[in-house]
């Protein structure tokens, strides 16, 4: 076997500022895997996340380390020993999946034994702006079926209350990032219910959400930044009513698989999700949205630029890249 390996960072910028509670981003800047196999070629794309202490040099750096094992031949088995979850391995574990698809002449979905994806109804993202600039934007998306509202501690009922009268009849997620605390979450309940908002994501931080263990919340609670992995769900399963998996937190489509499996099993509400990035990190992603009761998918619709034969949307509804994309 005669296998080799590009690792290269690239840069897209954003069509408008992203503002979630933790800061402002302009660009989604990634690491882009290709594995060269004979005459196929398998793609994956990671994306650095700061909050979880990553960057592009460290991401490629510990891509490089497994070079000699992935051109050797190693494959989704042996780097989920070899590398730890995170970025990296996303990147990686999906350009295998995509490499074996190609080699073998068959999908992903084939591989899987599951159906081809199809066109499905994904939360489109409103970021953080005066409440009156996020109702233009929400007036705008207003037939979309789901809306994901990004708030932070400052006035998150104003920045709610203001998107739901102006999308009245699309589903809503709230989204704080972590930004809020008990006594923030319990005074904006009763806005939550009136706007009747269908899951809150993550609204405390990580480390300081083992109150939610006795408390009921009438608005499910989605953990994000809890849980990236099998290893975390016997504690958010005690503290939340659904997850959110991401394949740059699980460390790559296999391990995703596993999780959205294992919470399904226990009764959990799923949401699979992203970071702002191409349609090189949602066709993957795009695979375990069949087992989901919520996509968050929109990541490339804020590049100006995606890439060639990337997703689409029309309307709120997010339609597969085009065949031969990846997988």
């Amino acid at each position: 076997m005669h296998r080799t390996l590009d690792i290269r960072h690239d840069s897209f910028a954003l069509s408008r500022p992203f503002r979630i509670a933790r800061g402002v981003k302009t660009a989604a800047e990634v690491v882009t895997v290709a594995l060269r196999e004979s005459e196929a070629e398998g793609w994956g794309e990671g994306v650095p996340y700061p909050r979880y202490g990553e960057s592009v040099a460290g991401v490629a750096a510990a891509i490089e380390a497994a070079r000699g094992a992935l051109e050797a031949g190693a494959g989704r088995a042996d780097i989920e020993a070899l590398m730890p979850p995170g970025a990296a391995r996303n990147a990686v574990d999906c350009a295998l999946w995509d490499l074996e698809a190609k080699r073998d002449r068959r999908s992903v979905a084939a591989l899987l034994g599951a159906p081809e994806p199809i066109p499905i109804a994904g939360a489109l993202t409103i970021g953080i702006d005066a409440p009156e600039t996020m109702a233009i934007e929400a007036k705008l998306l207003a037939a979309a079926p789901v809306l994901k509202v990004k708030v932070d501690a400052n006035d998150p009922e104003a920045a709610i209350r203001a998107v739901r009268a102006a999308a009245p009849q699309a589903a809503l997620i709230v989204d704080p990032n972590e930004s809020w605390d008990e006594a923030l979450l319990r005074r904006a309940m009763p806005v939550l219910l009136e706007a009747q908002v269908g899951l809150l994501e993550q609204p405390v931080a990580a480390n300081a959400d083992d109150w939610l263990a006795d408390y009921y919340s009438p608005v499910p609670i989605c953990a994000d930044e809890a849980v990236h992995t099998l290893a975390e769900l016997d504690r958010v399963a005690a503290r939340y009513d659904a997850v959110n998996v991401k394949l740059d937190k699980a460390g790559g489509l296999t391990a995703g698989l596993e999780l959205a499996r294992a919470a399904k099993a226990r009764g959990l509400g799923l949401m699979v999700g992203c970071m702002v990035c191409s349609s090189l990190g949602i066709a993957p992603a795009l695979q375990v949205a069949r087992l989901a009761d919520w996509a968050d998918l929109d990541g490339p619709l804020w590049l100006a630029e995606d890439r060639v034969g990337g997703m689409r949307a029309e309307g709120g509804w997010l339609h597969p890249p085009r065949p031969g994309f990846w997988g």
